[in-house]
């Protein structure tokens, strides 16, 4: 088995190929790696920044990385946010809730449905934030909520996903539709005698 210094340097080497391969081995190495993982994220070549988000999210979701991903969501380079979210979505935390919802209205599309798609898996306890978003959000925001709400199939949606059957969006009302569908309250047409 490679040693840690050498598969930090593969993840650093400029090869996407090695790197990968070296973020693969590094979760062998557990939370002895995160420390230099961590120092790593803070370089200034965002590449290695990207790829040092990269190889802690396959360390596993420990707090310590969870935390260093939401710091990774605040990065200035796109690639390194949507990076974080995507291991969000690996690795689902109620901790990262007020972070992915900040994200949701993300100009960058991709971000807010990597956002939304994060909320999904985290499930049940997003549910409170995102009826409060679907409420009191922007349009971008709350479409992104609703959709969020309709494909975690919580109960609680119902009210929230009724009162967006009446927004002036189509797509809006297509996640509530289907949000009500799949909690079994989707319209019922009867064949008059």
């Amino acid at each position: 088995m490679p040693d840690l210094a050498v598969l930090l340097a593969e993840l650093s080497c400029g090869n996407d190929e090695r790197a990968e391969r070296a973020a693969l081995r590094l979760r062998e190495f557990g939370l002895d790696a995160l420390t230099p993982l961590r120092e790593l994220a803070h370089s200034k070549r965002s590449e290695q920044r990207w790829w040092a988000v990269r190889a802690m999210a396959n360390c596993g979701p420990t707090p310590a990385v969870i935390g260093d991903l939401l710091v990774a969501l605040e990065d200035e380079t796109l690639e390194v946010r949507q990076c974080a979210l995507l291991s969000l979505v690996s690795h689902p935390d109620s901790q990262a809730v007020p972070a992915l919802l900040r994200r949701l209205g993300d100009p960058d599309g991709l971000s807010a449905q990597l956002a939304g798609n994060a909320l999904v898996v985290i499930g049940a306890e997003a549910v409170p934030a995102l009826i409060d978003l679907v409420e009191n959000g922007g349009r971008s925001e709350k479409l992104a909520a609703v959709r969020a709400l309709a494909e975690i199939h919580d109960p609680r949606a119902i009210p929230a996903l009724m009162k967006t059957l009446a927004a002036d969006s189509s797509l809006m009302q297509y996640w509530a539709e289907h949000g009500l569908d799949t909690l079994g309250l989707g319209m019922v047409y009867i064949k008059p005698e």
